[in-house]
């Protein structure tokens, strides 16, 4: 028998992350706060979802060492990709001296290969803790530390131009 409520959330990470990809490919403006608006957003639902995955292994036996030192690594995988993703992001000034930003294919390759790499750590981290969903709980944390760090680093190559 499926899970309804698995398959939705589910549904709802794919949707969010394909709305990342997506919009990391339109032509749009550097903006000095809008690019840090989406990884707040993505960092407070990420609290609340690693909150909710400890609490989700703590209910049947207590959290070990192992789990949470994936899920740092799993966080430092996030900084790191979206340190490399920066550098394929394209940014120039318009005739008009607005600075532009766009994703390239090697951002949404990698931004797909970071998915992936949150993906099999997540299900390192949840067969770690031996119970609870902590490694899939903490996707929107992943991908806020990731976004933020891209675009903090697209943002200060903007501001060299």
């Amino acid at each position: 028998m499926r899970n309804s409520q698995g398959d939705a959330a589910l549904v709802a990470a794919v949707a969010v992350v394909g709305l990342v990809v997506v919009r990391q490919l339109r032509t749009r403006p550097v903006r000095r706060v809008g690019s840090l608006v989406a990884p707040v957003v993505f960092g407070v639902l990420g609290v609340a979802g690693i909150a909710f995955g400890v609490a989700s292994v703590v209910k049947d036996h207590p959290l070990t060492a192992l789990p949470v030192a994936l899920l740092v690594v799993s966080l430092a995988v996030a900084a790191g990709s979206g340190a490399i993703r920066a550098r394929t992001v394209r940014v120039w000034r318009d005739p008009e001296g607005a600075v532009l930003r766009k994703g390239t294919a090697a951002t949404t390759g990698l931004w797909l290969a970071s998915v992936g790499a949150h993906f099999g750590l997540g299900l390192w981290i949840d067969h770690a803790a031996g119970a609870g969903l902590l490694g899939t709980a903490s996707l929107y944390a992943y991908l806020a530390i990731g976004l933020g760090t891209q675009n903090l680093l697209v943002r200060g190559r903007a501001a060299t131009l």
